[in-house]
């Protein structure tokens, strides 16, 4: 649990979060803005202590992991010198480490190679990202955390990103990301934790969030005629049912029954069954929770 004092009182920004991470996991974690992403990944590096409770990395204090190197971070702002080039500022990180990873390999790791002789100051939002990304990499860290890592990038350099970061997770490496889009979390991650309010209310792979959330949508065609005939069986079924001219769109548990009853008993044609999309789950999930706080 965190909590901070503000004018009006005490404001509790993660509200009894409990999480185990295993080593080699891609997750993402998930939330709208004050959910208390960025908290929890404060904690986890340090950066904050809990107001009660306890973080734990590698089995001791998250300064401890983060003083030998084992746990490295990429965060959205700060950090950089202006005034220096993209090489000079790595050469200079990299020599506050005992054993740091080459200049080389971390520049050319987070591509950017290509931009060694520019300045800091002369760099995009998204190359500037991608610097911060080359000092993550420099101690070699065994869990990464990121806090919305590929902001600004555009599309090459945000796919060679993740391509990095898969190689890394099957070599053994923890990441651990927030982010905001949604459609990276579903590309990317192994396994998504969704907070809102300050909790954790979904915690496991895509397709079980989706699930979880939404059920299912099953997608079927019958003649304009039988439209309200097939509506009021669908819901008598437990589904929900949206139509537009001849076409059924519904949402159900159950999507084998319902199958079942268009192909049968109403005579549906063109079925299709697909999960709920990762957007439908966010929203049932986050915004439920953020009522009820």
């Amino acid at each position: 649990m965190k909590e901070f004092r503000t004018s009006s009182g005490a404001f509790r920004a993660v509200d009894g979060v409990d999480l185990d991470i295993r080593q080699g996991e891609i997750v993402a974690l998930l939330g709208p803005n004050g959910a208390g992403k960025t908290t929890t990944l404060d904690m986890v590096l340090g950066l904050t202590n809990p107001t009660d409770g306890d973080v734990s990395v590698f089995g001791g204090p998250p300064r401890r992991a983060v003083r030998a190197g084992r746990v490295s971070a990429v965060l959205q702002s700060g950090g950089l010198l202006r005034d220096l080039t993209v090489r000079e500022t790595v050469a200079l990180i990299a020599s506050t480490f005992d054993n740091p990873l080459g200049v080389d390999e971390a520049m050319a790791r987070a591509g950017v190679t290509d931009l060694a002789r520019r300045r800091v100051s002369k760099c995009s939002g998204g190359e500037q990202q991608r610097l911060r990304f080359a000092l993550a990499l420099l101690p070699d860290p065994d869990f990464l955390v990121l806090d919305e890592p590929t902001a600004g990038m555009d599309v090459t350099a945000r796919r060679a990103f993740w391509d990095t970061m898969r190689e890394d997770a099957r070599n053994g490496r923890t990441v651990v990301f927030a982010t905001h889009y949604l459609e990276e979390a579903d590309s990317f991650a192994q396994r998504i934790v969704m907070m809102a309010g300050g909790r954790v209310v979904a915690d496991g792979t895509t397709a079980e969030i989706r699930a979880t959330a939404t059920g299912r949508r099953v997608t079927a065609y019958v003649d304009e005629a039988a439209v309200p005939d097939a509506v009021v069986r669908l819901e008598r079924a437990g589904a929900e049912v949206e139509a537009d001219a001849g076409r059924l769109l519904v949402r159900t548990g159950d999507s084998d029954a319902i199958a079942r009853l268009l192909l049968g008993d109403i005579g549906a044609r063109d079925l299709e069954i697909s999960a709920g999309s990762l957007d439908d789950a966010f929203s049932a999930l986050t915004d439920t929770k953020e009522r009820e706080r």
